[in-house]
C-alpha cells in the first residue's frame, strides 16, 4: 500500500514506445495500468496472445505492484529471456523481485547484467561495493527484538510517526458507510490518518485524527512539530487539472489552536508537474525533509531538505546527493534530532529485497556513511517508515512481510545493541602560533588517497567529517599566503569524536626581484635561489622547496614575458629507467606548482633528465656502488629553471 504513496503519485506509468504494434487486449491493460488498476490491466495483458516487450514489462509491473511477485518473476523472465526490447533497468527491477522472492544468487546475476549495462549508474556503483556484505546482512546478530501490535487490522496501516505521547499512523480501515470510495490500485478504501495511545508496548484508542484533513483522496503521511501544535502531511490533490491527469502528491500544513487544527495551508514548493510529500518537520518546525520526483534529482523519488526563515518562507529545496538518492526511490525520511541521525527508506540501494530500511549520522552540513540496518527489521519483503525515540532505544517501523494480519503492518521494536554508526573528525584550521585560520579549504582523503569530500571553514576556522570507523583519513588544508597543511588521523578505538587540526603556515614575504635576465641562464643562480629539493624517491613538493618556488613565481609575475624552460633530475641509485620516470614526475609537480601561480601558465614548461648530469661524482652504474653521502645525493635530486625567452 506505501506504493500508493510512492509510484502512482511520484512515477506515471514506464515503458519506451515499441515499434511493434499492439493489440487491443494489450491496448486496454495499458489503458488499466495508467489508472492504477493494475487487477483489470492483469486481465487484458493475459488475455493478448503476444505482448511487445513494452507490454511485457507492463505486466510485471503490474504484478509487483499488486505484491504478486512469484507472478512478476515469470512475467520478467519471459522478458528478459525473450531478448528483444530488453532495457538495462529491466534487469534491475528483475534483480528487485527475485531478492522479494529470496534468490539472491539469480538477483546477483541479474545484477550484474544492470552493473555492466550501467557502470556509471548510482545503484551500479553501491551493488559493487555493497554485494559482499549480503550475508552479514542476512545475519541477525542480536541487535533487534521485533515486536507485533494488536492495532493492525486487515487492510494496510503504515507511516507511523510521534505526536507528543501518541503515535499516528496511516491506515485503511474504515467504518461502514452507505457509499465507500476505494482506490483502483488494491480495491482498498483510501488512506486516512489515525492517531492511538501508547500502552504497554501496543498501540490502543485508536481514532481519526480529524475528519478535516483528511480528505476524499489519500491523506498522510503526516509529521508534527512544536510540540505537536503544526502538523506537516501530503495529499493527492484532486483539484489538479493539469494535462498528465495525475493527482501530484502536495504537502500542506495545519496550527492547532484551541484544540482544533486550521484549515490546511498549501507548502510553497507544491507543483502540478511533480510531487512532494512525506515530510519530515524539525522540532522548531524550522527544517523539513520531504520526497520529491522534482526535475534535477537523481531518478524516482529523493529526498530533499528546505529551512524556513524568520519571515515564513521556505529556502529553495536542497537535494541531500549521491550519498542518500539513487536513480530508484529514496522515501519515508526521519530525522531523530537529538542523536543526529537521519533514517529513511530505499529500493536503490542495496539491501535485502524490495524497500529496506538505512540510516547514516547527519549535521546540518555532512551525512556520514549509510548502513542497511539489516536483519530482522529488514526482510526480503518491503520494509520502511523506522522512526526512533531521543534515545535510541525503542521505535515503529512497516513492513508487509508474512505472518502479518493485513497487507502493510505497523510492528514496534527494541534497539538492544548500539546502532554502528559513523564518527565525526573535528579540528580547527590554525597557524603555528595556535591561532585561528578562517576560511580555510579542508579536503578529507581515504587510505587510498582518494578525495571524499571537502568543505571551507567557518570564521572560527572549524570543520568535521562524518566518516567510517576503523579507518585512516588524511586531512589537507589550502589558503592563500599559506603552505598547504597535512595530518593524518585513525578513527579506531571507541572515542565518538576525534579531533584533528592543521596546521597552516604562513609564507614569508617574497621580495620581488628585478634582475639583469639573459636567455640561457639558470634563474636559480641569476638571483641566487636554494635548489628545489625532493625526497628520495618522491616527487611532493616539499616545504622548503615550496618557499623556492615562490621566489620563482614572483619573479615570472614581475617579468610577464618570461618564459622558462623547467629541468628536472634524480640522483644515480635505482634504475634509469625508474629515475627517468621518477623525473617526469617530478617536473611536472613543480611545473604545475608554478603554473597555477603565474599568468599565461604556458610560461613554463617541464622536462625530466633521470639521472644524468649529476652535480658531483656520485655515479652508481653498473657495479659500481657509490659511496657518496645522502647530502651529496641529495644535491642531484634538483629542478633548474633555465630562461628561454625574456
Amino acid at each position: 500500500m506505501k506504493n500508493i504513496l510512492i509510484t502512482a503519485a511520484l512515477v506515471a506509468l514506464t515503458g519506451t514506445c515499441m515499434a511493434q504494434e499492439k493489440s487491443k487486449n494489450e491496448l486496454r491493460g495499458d489503458k488499466y495500468a495508467f489508472t492504477y488498476a493494475f487487477d483489470k490491466s492483469i486481465v487484458a495483458y493475459n488475455r493478448a496472445h503476444h505482448l511487445t516487450p513494452e507490454g511485457q514489462r507492463h505486466l510485471a509491473e503490474a504484478y509487483h505492484n499488486l505484491n504478486q511477485d512469484v507472478e512478476s518473476e515469470a512475467a520478467w523472465a519471459v522478458l528478459i529471456n525473450g531478448n528483444t526490447g530488453v532495457i538495462p533497468d529491466d534487469y534491475y527491477n528483475y534483480a528487485m523481485v527475485l531478492k522479494s522472492n529470496g534468490k539472491y544468487d539469480m538477483a546477483a546475476t541479474a545484477m550484474e547484467q544492470f552493473r555492466v549495462q550501467r557502470p556509471d549508474d548510482i545503484r551500479a556503483a553501491n551493488y559493487q561495493t555493497s554485494s559482499t556484505g549480503l550475508t552479514a546482512l542476512l545475519l541477525d546478530d542480536g541487535s533487534y527484538r521485533i515486536n507485533t501490535l494488536k492495532v493492525n487490522s486487515g487492510g494496510d496501516d503504515f507511516g507511523p510517526v510521534y505526536y507528543n505521547d501518541q503515535v499516528v499512523f496511516l491506515s485503511t480501515r474504515s467504518k461502514p458507510t452507505w457509499v465507500q470510495k476505494k482506490y483502483n490500485w488494491n480495491r482498498q478504501p483510501f488512506l486516512d490518518m489515525y492517531v492511538a495511545d501508547v500502552k504497554n508496548g501496543q498501540l490502543e484508542n485508536t481514532a481519526n485524527l480529524d475528519k478535516k484533513l483528511n480528505g476524499k483522496l489519500h491523506n498522510g503521511n503526516a509529521s508534527f512539530a512544536k510540540k505537536g501544535t503544526l502538523l506537516a502531511f501530503s495529499t493527492n490533490d484532486n483539484s489538479d487539472r493539469s494535462e498528465d491527469k495525475i493527482a501530484e502528491l502536495r504537502i500542506y500544513f495545519s496550527t492547532l489552536t484551541d484544540g482544533k487544527w486550521s484549515d490546511a495551508e498549501a507548502f510553497s514548493q507544491n507543483s502540478e508537474s511533480y510531487s512532494t510529500g512525506l515530510p519530515c518537520l524539525s522540532a522548531d518546525g524550522n527544517t523539513l525533509y520531504f520526497v520529491s520526483n522534482m526535475p534535477g534529482g537523481f531518478g524516482g523519488a529523493d529526498i530533499y531538505s528546505t529551512t524556513r526563515s524568520e519571515n515564513g518562507t521556505w529556502s529553495p529545496a536542497r537535494n541531500l546527493g549521491g550519498t542518500v538518492n539513487t536513480a530508484g526511490d529514496e522515501l519515508f525520511p526521519f530525522y531523530q534530532e537529538n542523536s543526529q541521525v537521519l533514517f529513511f527508506t530505499s529500493d536503490g540501494l542495496f539491501g535485502l529485497g524490495g524497500l529496506d530500511v538505512f540510516y547514516c549520522a547527519a549535521t546540518a552540513t555532512t551525512l556520514g556513511t549509510v548502513y542497511n540496518a539489516g536483519t530482522p527489521v529488514n526482510t526480503a519483503a518491503d520494509d520502511f517508515g523506522v522512526i526512533m525515540d531521543d534515545s535510541l532505544k525503542t521505535g515503529y517501523f512497516s513492513s508487509d512481510r508474512a505472518g502479518g494480519t493485513g497487507g502493510d503492518d505497523l510492528y514496534a521494536f527494541d534497539l538492544l545493541k548500539p546502532l554502528r554508526m559513523d564518527k565525526k573528525i573535528r579540528g580547527y584550521a590554525k597557524d603555528n602560533n595556535g591561532s585561528i585560520v578562517p576560511e580555510t579549504y579542508i579536503t578529507l582523503f581515504d587510505e587510498q588517497q582518494l578525495e571524499i569530500r571537502s568543505v571551507t571553514t567557518t570564521a572560527n576556522g572549524m570543520y568535521e567529517f562524518m566518516v567510517a570507523p576503523g579507518k585512516t583519513y588524511t586531512i589537507t588544508g589550502k589558503k592563500n599566503n599559506y603552505l598547504d597543511g597535512k595530518t593524518t588521523t585513525s578513527t579506531s578505538g571507541n572515542a565518538p569524536v576525534i579531533n584533528a587540526d592543521v596546521l597552516m603556515v604562513k609564507k614569508e614575504p617574497v621580495a620581488v626581484i628585478k634582475p639583469e635576465i639573459v636567455v640561457g641562464n639558470d634563474l636559480a643562480v641569476i638571483v641566487n635561489l636554494n635548489p628545489a629539493y625532493f625526497n628520495y624517491q618522491e616527487f611532493t613538493i616539499r616545504a622548503d622547496a615550496a618557499k623556492e618556488l615562490d621566489k620563482i613565481v614572483a619573479i615570472m609575475n614581475a617579468h610577464p614575458t618570461m618564459e622558462v624552460k623547467l629541468s628536472a633530475y634524480a640522483d644515480c641509485r635505482a634504475s634509469k629507467t625508474y629515475n627517468q620516470g621518477l623525473s617526469d614526475k617530478r617536473a611536472k609537480a613543480t611545473a604545475d606548482y608554478i603554473k597555477k601561480r603565474i599568468t599565461r601558465p604556458e610560461r613554463i614548461s617541464g622536462k625530466g633528465y633521470g639521472e644524468t648530469r649529476p652535480v658531483n661524482g656520485c655515479d652508481c652504474e653498473g657495479s659500481t656502488i657509490s659511496t657518496c653521502a645522502e647530502s651529496e645525493h641529495q644535491l642531484n635530486r634538483r629542478s633548474e629553471f633555465i630562461i628561454v625567452k625574456q
